[in-house]
């Protein structure tokens, strides 16, 4: 014990300008955190986002701890988050999945995905509950060579090393496959051809390409640090990395705050409680029904049926899509008249029929929405699908 001691008050304690700006990302995402969890409902994609920064919060204060030497003062710590590492590329998938797909993640649905995380977790049960003397001599093996090891009187199992000295490939697999699987599900929300509203800065299907172009940078970043390092003495450079990401992340965020609107302060709908209606009840309401292919659809009757105030269904429209009222209705009818282009059954009415039967009262009203939301005319776009494949 005493040798213990001897060598844990030999490990310098360092601060420079990595360790300054990890400190600064970790602060700022544990804030970003906070005002997530506090503001937003526990069932939505943005709760989940905040899971998202709050694992790498942990994950980069234990990379300052042992950067900074200050993991001598909490040395039963050491490589205790290793196994966070390994939630924080399907984390960032399940956000995703939420964001786009509109599914909750459930662990009777998606447990698979955590198993690799958990498996580590119980392969290092043995260096867990190891003595301090072990865990002090992981670290310095990893940071400190130059000031030797202490002696282990006892007689330790050891086998968790075989998993312990994979863990980096580990990492790379994880982050390798949950990049293929982001990467293809982003890919799939960008067939469905909707373009959003001018008025949204960034969208969940733009603020979903961000994260895989930072996906891509991070599993880059990794593999380079990896490779130029035995040890983990370069993991400081991912937490810099990891703080730019945060800040990046807080820019689209605040961008898109009311708090910048000239409007704001008198908002008319800031007054009104929606506690009584959930934007699901709208989307359910719509779906099911398909109201929104009525030509008298209002929104005056949508509120009607809902029983609601026609204010609050325009507010949880808004707030949750971006989009106004007649918008979030042509969307809809636009992706109906999408199927029904292309369906057999619909071959025989005219373009301006099936405008008809989604609900537009007029050619010209279908053929400005179906460009705005689809990018192109209705007879582009069944010419480009129906076009027959070069072989």
């Amino acid at each position: 014990m005493d040798d213990v001691k001897v060598i844990i008050d030999q490990i310098p304690i360092r601060y420079d300008w990595a360790s300054h700006i990890m400190l600064l990302g970790i602060v700022q995402g544990l804030f970003l955190t906070l005002v997530i969890f506090l503001r937003a409902k526990r069932t939505s994609a943005i709760h989940l986002f905040g899971w998202v920064i709050l694992i790498q919060c942990i994950v980069f204060a234990d990379v300052y701890l042992c950067y900074t030497g200050l993991m001598k003062y909490v040395i039963h710590l050491n490589d205790s988050t290793e196994f966070l590492v390994l939630l924080i590329a399907p984390s960032l998938y399940f956000f995703l999945f939420t964001l786009l797909e509109r599914q909750a993640f459930t662990l009777k649905k998606h447990w698979p995905h955590l198993l690799l995380p958990l498996l580590y977790l119980f392969s290092q049960i043995n260096y867990y509950t190891s003595p301090e003397a072990v865990k002090l001599n992981a670290y310095l093996g990893a940071y400190h060579h130059n000031l030797g090891f202490v002696d282990v009187h006892e007689d330790l199992n050891y086998s968790y090393h075989f998993i312990k000295d994979r863990f980096r490939w580990l990492v790379l697999v994880s982050f390798t496959f949950y990049f293929i699987l982001t990467t293809r599900l982003v890919y799939h929300a960008s067939k469905k051809g909707l373009v959003s509203p001018k008025n949204i800065k960034v969208d969940r299907y733009k603020f979903s390409r961000h994260t895989i172009i930072v996906f891509l940078i991070l599993g880059l970043a990794l593999f380079i640090v990896f490779s130029n390092f035995d040890d983990d003495g370069g993991d400081h450079y991912l937490g810099v990395l990891e703080t730019l990401t945060t800040f990046i992340t807080s820019f689209f965020i605040l961008s898109e705050s009311r708090f910048f609107e000239k409007s704001w302060i008198s908002d008319k709908y800031e007054t009104m409680a929606t506690d009584s209606l959930q934007f699901e009840s709208i989307e359910d309401f719509m779906d099911s029904s398909q109201y929104y292919a009525d030509q008298e659809v209002s929104l005056k009757n949508v509120a009607e049926k809902l029983d609601a105030n026609a204010n609050t269904v325009s507010k949880l429209i808004n707030s949750n899509t971006g989009m106004n009222f007649n918008d979030y209705i042509n969307q809809k009818r636009i992706l109906l008249s999408k199927e029904r282009l292309l369906d057999d059954d619909f071959s025989h009415l005219t373009v301006e029929a099936i405008g008809q039967t989604v609900g537009f009262n007029s050619k010209s009203a279908f053929y400005n929405a179906f460009k705005k939301h689809v990018g192109q005319s209705p007879s582009a776009y069944v010419k480009e699908r129906k076009a027959p494949k070069r072989s």
